[in-house]
Formats: structure tokens, sequence, C-alpha cells
């Protein structure tokens, strides 16, 4: 199994060994199952918004650094909304303002977290560019 170097709190640290006896038994079996879990919520997330609502939610996290404690549902409302208002990216992709935000207001903050963290990742991605956004909101 190929190994992950991760970098945890301390507090994270004591609550694997509390859970699992030891920080790499706690690891190897969080780890596989956040990406599973990441991969199924944003499945299931994409099925709601359209193709121009899913690019106009990538575009919005262009030259974004997504925190970990930034990763809720009222983050990503702003993030999406303000994009739209500053920049009209909605328009440039053909997206609905008000069925998007709609939309997203409908999401807990697992599910925003998922498609926050998957929007961003867009944009570090190798393949980055105008032409693989199509192919990037078609995967999963």
């Amino acid at each position: 199994m190929p190994q992950v170097a991760a970098r945890i709190s301390a507090d994270q640290e004591k609550w694997l060994k509390d859970y699992f006896r030891t920080k790499s038994a706690g690891a190897e079996f969080i780890l596989p199952w956040a990406v599973d879990t990441f991969f199924r919520a944003v499945h299931t997330v994409k099925e709601i918004f359209s193709q121009p609502e899913l690019k106009t939610i990538v575009e919005a996290h262009k030259d974004f650094r997504l925190l970990p404690e930034n990763t809720r549902l009222s983050y990503l409302i702003l993030r999406v909304m303000d994009s739209c208002d500053v920049a009209a990216v909605h328009n440039k992709h053909g997206a609905s303002k008000a069925s998007l935000e709609a939309k997203l207001r409908r999401l807990d903050d697992t599910q925003a977290a998922a498609l926050m963290v998957w929007a961003a990742a867009f944009w570090v991605s190798r393949n980055c560019n105008a032409e693989s956004l199509d192919e990037y909101i078609k995967q999963y």
C-alpha cells in the first residue's frame, strides 16, 4: 500500500491514538474512509447542479486558497455569490444566479465542504485549462 505523510495537530494525534490505539492504525482507517466518503459526496452533490452551475462553482474557486476552517456552507455561498456579483461568472457559463443560490442553500456543511474541495482541486490539477473543465465536471 502506498505511504502518505500527513500533518495533523496534537489533538488529532491524541484522538487517533485514543480510538485506534496507534496513530498509524487510525490513519490507515481514516484516510481511505475519508477519500471514499469525499468521492461519494461529490458524486451525489454534483447531481444536484447543472453543468453551467458546476462551471460557475469551479470558476468561483479560481485563485482561492481553501482552508479547513472555511469549508462550510456559509463560506461556499459567500464565495460563489460574490463571484457572481463581482465577476458575473454565472453569466459566463450560462447559469441562473437565483437557481444556483437556491440549490446551494439546500446543502449541509459536509456537502458544501466536498463541493468546495472538488471545485478548488480543479485549479491545482495537472490538466487545469478551459478545455478540460468540461471533462472535469463530467468525471465521477
